[in-house]
């Protein structure tokens, strides 16, 4: 019988452990929506330690793109979706009342591609494109605001990677049976190759929604957010996330079933006097150089 390395052996043995020692958290509030699944999250993926290396992460690809003279070029457009931002963010106390202290960041970078995302603790980016080709409404980017906001709220990369780990993705075994998680290519991946599942696409298409009606944003844009994303699913520059999970009838039907839900705090929302964060809670709008 051939031997096994003792590598692998810890491997698996490691990999086991983390299966058996999965922590159950619950990260929001369910809010009108009714969100309130339990998540699983493993004991090796520290959360602390993901979001500092989301922060470090961003401020790579603040400048990189930067440096290629992508970085918020245009001052009109960074205007624009740094006010949605003031409006949604103070919203996300209804499902997490400690993020709305997050440092959050709201940056545009010049590309073709039809993105946005939001990296843990708060990291937001909006690529030109998504805003340009789509011909998108402010209403239609408190949508994409609202869900990418709501993948942070949610922990959905804690989750993923969470899961990459469980796999044994990203774990390098040392001596005498020590784990080493290579946190920075865990956040590249949950952030940038590693697609949401459904489930958590789903979450944030339903806190979003909720979110930019208490900001009082139009929730019936979320459908229409969703066909021209469909619409654009085939061309080049359509993001990844998209061809995995498309704007399908079942999604239009649950957009517009909570898109109704929500539409109380849509009305009471533009009846209110909407602040940008205050009392040392500001959003920080710099850029690098």
């Amino acid at each position: 019988m051939k031997q096994i390395s003792r590598p692998w052996v810890l491997a698996v043995i490691l990999g086991l452990g983390v299966i058996a020692g999965c922590q159950t958290v619950q990260t929001t509030a369910p809010g009108v929506v009714g969100v309130n699944r339990q998540q699983h999250v493993s004991p090796l993926i520290n959360r602390d330690q993901l979001n500092q290396q989301a922060t470090l992460q961003y401020q790579q690809v603040l400048k990189e793109a930067d440096g290629k003279r992508q970085l918020n070029q245009d001052a009109a457009m960074l205007a624009r979706v740094r006010r949605i931002a003031d409006r949604i963010i103070p919203q996300v106390k209804t499902f997490r009342p400690e993020a709305a202290s997050w440092k959050w960041e709201v940056n545009v970078i010049k590309s073709d591609e039809l993105n946005a995302w939001c990296m843990p603790g708060g990291k937001i980016a909006f690529y030109s494109g998504l805003i340009e080709q789509l011909k998108a409404t402010d209403d239609e980017l408190a949508q994409v605001m609202g869900h990418e906001i709501a993948h942070a709220l949610r922990e959905h990369a804690w989750e993923r990677a969470s899961k990459s780990a469980t796999a044994g993705l990203g774990i390098s075994i040392l001596g005498a049976g020590e784990a080493h998680i290579d946190m920075a290519s865990m956040v590249y991946n949950v952030t940038f190759e590693l697609p949401n599942s459904r489930e958590h696409e789903t979450e944030a298409d339903r806190i979003g929604i909720e979110l930019a009606a208490r900001a009082g944003y139009d929730p019936r844009a979320a459908v229409t957010l969703w066909q021209k994303m469909g619409k654009a699913s085939g061309s080049s520059s359509s993001p990844k996330w998209l061809s995995t999970h498309p704007a399908s009838t079942e999604r239009e039907q649950d957009l517009r079933y909570y898109g109704d839900l929500v539409m109380p705090l849509y009305g009471a929302g533009t009846q209110a006097l909407i602040h940008p964060l205050t009392q040392g809670n500001e959003l920080e709008t710099r850029r690098i150089g």
